[in-house]
């Protein structure tokens, strides 16, 4: 593990479609490999409600099959817009006091109370120099920040990732605030969560470009394994451009939005190619291995 130079590397992160789009040569290998079905479960859903607008089916086998077929259509379920939790919030450039959004992260349980979790591809690309240059605004929303505004100071990324961008190596740990600030005390924080057992009920979290609150949705986070991979994959519209790094969540309580964190919207396909189809990296020894280095700093 080694602390990320944040050089001037072209940055990759979660997109709309593949409207002419580069990809990264991994990415662009992959592609024409194999093609996971995009928004599959969604296009379903739209093809059964149109038929069970037309149809009614009598009693018995026709009743059940209806049933199955109307369980089948709720399979996946939208994003919508909220307030956000303390917990996660909007990453934005700071040129000249203008802020432009570009990533998601999430605060990670610390002795210092001052770790954030986000994508490494959300890195690419950008300067944490001079001081200010990035900051966090934790629960940002409407173009307010009720928490206020965290300088980025450090960025840790795995050596697996500066060496070949390996998706299963997509996550990054940024310190903010002044030394000595603590987070963590305003915001709460999830709980690092390695080795998750999977399909588990998970809660994701993103803020894209183009409005000015968050999306959350909550669904199946599944094992992704194609190509040698250790993904997870999560089918739920609306994640687009932003989204990068936005947290993977279990067990959450209702009252403060606080649970453990298994994932971050990167990895394959640095996220996704489609908003209805999001990936991340398995949270394994690796990510373990980074979070006790960057503890440690």
């Amino acid at each position: 593990m080694s602390r990320n130079s944040l050089g001037q590397t072209r940055q990759f992160r979660k997109r709309p479609g593949r409207r002419g789009e580069r990809q990264s040569s991994w990415s662009q290998r992959q592609a024409r490999l194999a093609r996971p079905a995009r928004g599959a479960a969604t296009g379903l859903a739209v093809a059964l409600t149109a038929t069970l607008s037309v149809w009614t089916p009598g009693a018995g086998a026709g009743s059940a099959l209806a049933a199955q077929f109307r369980s089948m259509a709720r399979i996946t379920p939208d994003g919508r817009a909220f307030n956000g939790i303390k917990s996660v919030g909007a990453l934005f450039t700071d040129v000249n006091g203008k802020l432009t959004h570009f990533c998601t992260a999430s605060v990670v349980s610390s002795p210092d109370g001052d770790l954030l979790l986000t994508a490494a591809h959300c890195l690419e690309g950008r300067s944490l120099s001079p001081a200010g240059s990035v900051v966090f605004g934790p629960e940002y929303h409407a173009g307010k920040f009720p928490l206020g505004k965290f300088e980025v100071r450090e960025a840790f990324t795995d050596r697996a990732w500066q060496k070949n961008h390996s998706p299963d190596d997509d996550f990054a740990f940024l310190i903010a605030g002044k030394p000595g600030q603590d987070v963590q005390k305003k915001t709460g924080a999830q709980t690092l969560e390695t080795g998750a057992k999977l399909p588990q009920r998970t809660q994701v979290i993103g803020y894209p470009d183009a409005t000015s609150r968050p999306i959350t949705c909550t669904n199946e986070a599944r094992a992704f394994t194609r190509h040698g991979l250790h993904q997870m994959v999560f089918d739920c519209p609306g994640y687009t451009d932003g989204t990068s790094g936005g947290p993977f969540l279990i067990k959450v309580k209702a009252a403060t939005g606080e649970g453990k964190v298994i994932g971050a919207i990167g990895g394959y396909q640095q996220g996704g190619d489609t908003p209805s189809v999001s990936y991340s990296a398995q949270f394994r020894a690796n990510i373990a291995a980074l979070y006790k280095t960057a503890t440690a700093s």
